[in-house]
Formats: structure tokens, sequence, C-alpha cells
């Protein structure tokens, strides 16, 4: 910075102190100042980065003993008037010409370096304040924070049965690490699970792994978010006239559901808590009715159903169809 910059700059309100304040005192203000403008907690910030670089701009000069002398001595020469450096018309001379012997001649700054953009190492900070925030920052020209590393991705694989009741498998590495996997009960397929540490290394530590979860289906329970869908046949006489039948839950166990008389096919009943368990409440088992009809009938069955078939002649189930139909 130039000394003219000097007159015009009051360091001491920069900074919030008194001009006979202390060095601890001068101290102990830019520590606040620095924290609380700082670009690592002001990204994006332009006035805090302005702020933050005046304000060490001030604690440089009036920090160090000889700086602080000559400044005050500008400012008590100056009081803070412009001036230009040299050229005609100014009687007296230019501003190098009245203060060149506190710098030995010409602009400059008295510890080095330009006090327009001062530096204090990487961080922006003085190195005695370095504790401020881990000894770097991460705005424009500062020393990046250490960041985690990367995560990495995966998939596997897994059996219906897997996904209901929770398994473990292992992920080879190429360099034939295995990464075991724990896979919680009622993972659905397509989630991802999260293994912490395993992903690329990072200066503030590794990044995880997250494996993709595919599960293969079923042939008879299919998943409806929590709720299990199951198809069950059941013969004409059960759906006619009703019945108590058994089907098979996702524990192996069989709870008993009651048809009602006169149930068509594709009814679907549900039974309540049956279904996939899960901390945010059990899902149902939902059983369709499929009214199973006979490939072949002995001549006693084929018989009765001919009756049937005559005690409910004035019964049509197509006869609303035309109505249905009629465009």
């Amino acid at each position: 910075m130039a000394s003219q910059d000097w007159a015009e700059k009051d360091f001491y309100k920069i900074l919030g102190v008194s001009k006979d304040a202390s060095e601890a005192d001068i101290k102990k203000a830019y520590r606040k100042l620095a924290r609380k403008y700082h670009p690592d907690t002001n990204s994006g910030d332009p006035q805090a980065e302005k702020t933050f670089k005046d304000v060490s701009e001030a604690y440089s000069v009036l920090s160090s003993k000889d700086d602080r002398e000559q400044y005050d001595a500008i400012r008590a020469m100056g009081g803070g008037a412009r001036f230009s450096a040299g050229g005609a018309g100014q009687g007296g001379g230019g501003f190098e010409d009245v203060f060149g012997d506190l710098f030995g001649g010409g602009r400059g700054a008295p510890r080095g370096g330009s006090r327009g953009n001062p530096g204090f190492g990487n961080s922006g900070l003085p190195p005695e304040f370095a504790d401020l925030f881990g000894g770097g920052g991460g705005f424009g020209g500062f020393q990046p924070t250490p960041t985690k590393g990367g995560d990495r991705t995966a998939s596997t694989s897994i059996s219906f049965g897997g996904s209901i009741n929770g398994t473990k498998i292992g992920l080879r590495e190429p360099n034939g690490e295995v990464i075991d996997v724990r896979i919680p009960a009622g993972i659905k397929d397509g989630q991802k699970v999260r293994v912490k540490g395993k992903g690329q290394s990072g200066a503030a530590g590794p990044g995880d792994l997250m494996v993709t979860v595919n599960v293969k289906p079923h042939e008879f329970f299919i998943r409806d978010g929590n709720n299990i869908r199951i198809h069950v046949p059941v013969s004409f006489p059960e759906a006619a006239l009703g019945a108590d039948i058994s089907v098979p839950t996702l524990t192996g166990e069989t709870v008993r559901v009651r048809v009602p008389a006169g149930t068509p096919s594709g009814r679907t009943l549900r039974v309540k808590g049956a279904g996939v368990k899960s901390n945010k409440g059990d899902g149902d088992l939902l059983v369709t009715i499929d009214v199973a009809v006979p490939q072949k009938l002995s001549k006693e069955a084929e018989e009765a159903v001919r009756a049937f078939a005559a005690a409910t002649a004035d019964g049509d189930p197509r006869a609303a169809l035309a109505d249905k139909a009629k465009l």
C-alpha cells in the first residue's frame, strides 16, 4: 500500500480500538474480527471478504512497532488529506516528497509486499492466529478446508427373502479385500445402503460406499409398498357357499381367511399386519381370490353341474352387458 493510503485509512477505527491501545488490545480485537469476517464463515460474501482484508491490513500495521510509529507519524502530519504523487502545480512537492524519508523514498510497505492485499500465508491469517480455522480457509486464494473423500458406488442383488428378513453380503475389492454389507430387513428394490468409511480417501477422512440393492422377484409373493399381494385359488363351491381357507404368509406360517359366500373371482381380502414389518408400521397381506374351474369332471360331477345349471337357468350373468356396451 502507498503511504498516501495509510493517511486515508483509520486503522484504529477499523479494529475498534483507541489510539493508545496496547499490543494485547490490538491482538484481541483482530482475533474477534478475523473470526467474524473470515471467508470460511462468509462464503460468497464479497463485503465480508473486503472487511476481512481491511481488518488484516490494519492489524499488519498496528501489530508492528515500527510500522505503527510510521503510521502515527503519517496520520499526524497528513491529517488524512489527499496528496498526489508529484506533478506540476503541487507547491511543496507531491506525497512522496513529504513522506519519502520515512520509507527511504518512494512508495512502499515497510514490512514487504503490498498493503492493498495483506498476506499472512495461505490461510490469510497471521501464524499466531492459525488456530482460528485450523490453519486454512476455503475462499479465493486461501488454502482450502480439508474435505472428506468422495463416495463410491456399487450394486448387488439379493433374494426376496433376504429383503424381508435382512441379510449380509460380501463385496470383493480388486485387491481382494471383502467389504461386508449388512442389508436391513424390509429393504425395497432399488434402495441404497451406506457403508461408512469405504469410499475414496480424503484429507478429512474417507468417503462412503453407496450400495444399490436389487431384489429378485418371488414367484408367489408380490411386494406393494409394505403390503404383500398373493393370489389364492378357491373352488366354485367355496366361492359360492363361503369357506375358511388357509393361506401362507412371509413367516412360513399360515393364517385362516374367511371367504364370504358369493365371492367372485378377483376379489381381494385383507389380512391386517401380515405384510412387511417396519418401524413405521406393518403392512397387510392382500389375498386375491381366483375361482378355479375344474379341467376335468367325473360323470357324477358333470351331472351335478348340469343340475346346478338347470336350477339357476333364470339368472343370466350377462343380462346387463348390452346396456353397458352402448356408445
